[in-house]
């Protein structure tokens, strides 16, 4: 979807349109879930923190800015709220004979997202300078792409460009085993 594509369907939301939110839903539902299982390691809670994210959007729909895209803001909603449920899990491992087999459980899927997050860095090193410094303002530093246009002297229009030029990147460099983050 494109930025057009994501204020259509915001405003829609924002007006109450209960298919829009359907389409969303089916959109992105499954890839939600698969992006929070990775975090907790749980189908089921993974599948109502996707809806709880669903529900959210509609009951707050007229309060709610989205500033990146519909995409970005429902992963970054999801990766926020699986980490507060990791914290609040605060589970402690018992001394036992079978601590490290505990311990291997528990770090896997930490593992897993410091590799993931490392791909991510490398993809983003890799990219053009102007490319990269366009992407991370809009993606770390959450800069509206007029505001990013304004401060480098070139179109919004090339912003936009700019960072679809880096999410394929980032996407090919990550290969077909991520492709549902992006």
């Amino acid at each position: 979807m494109t930025i057009t594509d994501d204020i259509l369907l915001l405003k829609l939301i924002k007006n109450g349109d209960e298919h829009t939110l359907k389409h969303l839903f089916d959109t992105y539902f499954v890839s939600l879930c698969r992006y929070i299982n990775v975090y907790l390691d749980n189908q089921v809670e993974a599948e109502e923190l996707a809806m709880d994210i669903f529900t959210y959007i509609w009951v707050n729909r007229e309060q709610i800015e989205i500033k990146l895209s519909l995409k970005a803001y429902l992963f970054q909603a999801a990766r926020n709220r699986c980490l507060n449920a990791l914290r609040d899990r605060k589970q402690t491992i018992p001394l036992n004979e079978n601590l490290n087999e505990t311990l291997q459980d528990k770090v896997y899927p930490v593992l897993e997202m410091e590799e993931l997050n490392n791909l991510i860095e490398e993809a983003i090193c890799a990219l053009p300078e102007k490319c990269r410094e366009v992407f991370l303002k809009s993606r770390q530093e959450n800069i509206p792409n007029q505001e990013i246009a304004d401060d480098m002297n070139i179109s919004v229009k090339t912003v936009e460009a700019q960072i679809t030029k880096a999410l394929k990147r980032i996407k090919s460099s990550l290969g077909e085993g991520y492709s549902y983050l992006f």
